[in-house]
């Protein structure tokens, strides 16, 4: 029998994807089922992103998991809670270095190391606590370009949210009763979109 294949998603509220009615639709959930189905081989994903994490906090409580579980896949979307916490752009890129660092030095193959943009979230009704939308929009453009530079030069796939955070606007399930994170609908297209990146290089695997 093939080897399990593992999947290893690092991030923050929009990993673990709070505001989703249960873990079965969370995107990370969701890609890792298509791993599966499009290998024909048993995923284990491991998720353990937590609600509220910045970048700091990935470095301190999620970055072993490399180590420990030795993933062939891995996502890493993180950079909101920096943002809202409102650490300087320098201070994010920073600490990217160290998590895209850490990442590069699994070696692993081309288009299995996954960067994932902050998702559009200027328009949802909690936005206002942060400074409203054209600012919060602002220093979300500012981070994702940070994050992308850091990425591609890695030679990480980077997958931006930034359109499909903010296609359906308005329609049920689209934010969630908290009114700042996505909820099941939104969640689903984010998959859709992951997946639809990732989903040649991830599906090329050996038995």
């Amino acid at each position: 029998m093939s080897a399990s294949l593992r999947y290893l998603a690092l991030g923050d509220s929009y990993t673990i994807c709070t505001g989703a009615s249960d873990e079965s639709h969370s995107w990370p959930s969701i890609i890792s089922n298509r791993l599966a189905s499009a290998t024909d081989r048993q995923t284990t994903l491991v998720n353990p992103a937590h609600n509220g994490f910045t970048t700091l906090d990935l470095i301190r409580r999620e970055l072993r998991h490399l180590d420990e579980f030795r993933p062939d896949f891995v996502t890493v979307l993180i950079g909101v809670n920096d943002l809202v916490q409102g650490r300087y752009i320098d201070q994010y890129r920073d600490s990217l270095v160290t998590i895209y660092d850490r990442i590069a030095a699994l070696e692993l193959a081309h288009g299995r190391a996954v960067a994932i943009s902050i998702p559009t979230w200027s328009y949802v009704p909690e936005a206002m606590r942060f400074g409203g939308a054209e600012l919060v929009q602002e220093l979300t453009n500012s981070f994702n370009a940070a994050a992308r530079k850091e990425a591609e030069a890695r030679g990480f796939a980077w997958v931006d949210i930034s359109v499909v955070s903010a296609s359906a606007i308005g329609t049920p399930g689209w934010i969630a009763s908290d009114d700042l994170h996505p909820g099941d609908t939104q969640y689903a297209a984010w998959a859709d979109a992951i997946w639809e990146s990732v989903r040649d290089s991830w599906s090329r695997v050996s038995p």
